[in-house]
């Protein structure tokens, strides 16, 4: 069972004028995985800037890397990527949201 989802307006602005649902659908897909941390700190990133490639991990927010995905093309108008949390909220889901949202 998928936990929900619920976007903070900071995060559901990124989605929207980043065009970056993809990245909200793959922390969704993986909460299954990663649910027993209750804050959780993901990263996309591009570790090569020339190329398109992108890397999403997960981590606890202590270094202790959950989930890792690389992603062949990832289209992010910033090329040093971004951080989001998702943190445990009170419905039994989960809240997305920039950093300066916690």
């Amino acid at each position: 069972m998928y936990p929900n989802l619920v976007l903070t307006d900071g995060a559901l602005y990124v989605a929207e004028a980043a065009g970056t649902y993809w990245l909200m659908d793959i922390i969704w897909s993986y909460l299954p995985k990663t649910n027993r941390e209750e804050f959780q700190v993901w990263t996309l990133s591009f570790p090569d800037p020339e190329k398109s490639a992108a890397l999403v991990v997960c981590d606890d927010g202590n270094g202790h890397e959950l989930v890792r995905q690389a992603i062949s093309y990832g289209d992010f108008p910033l090329k040093e990527g971004i951080k989001l949390y998702a943190c445990a909220n009170e419905h039994g889901g989960f809240t997305a949201m920039l950093p300066r949202e916690y």
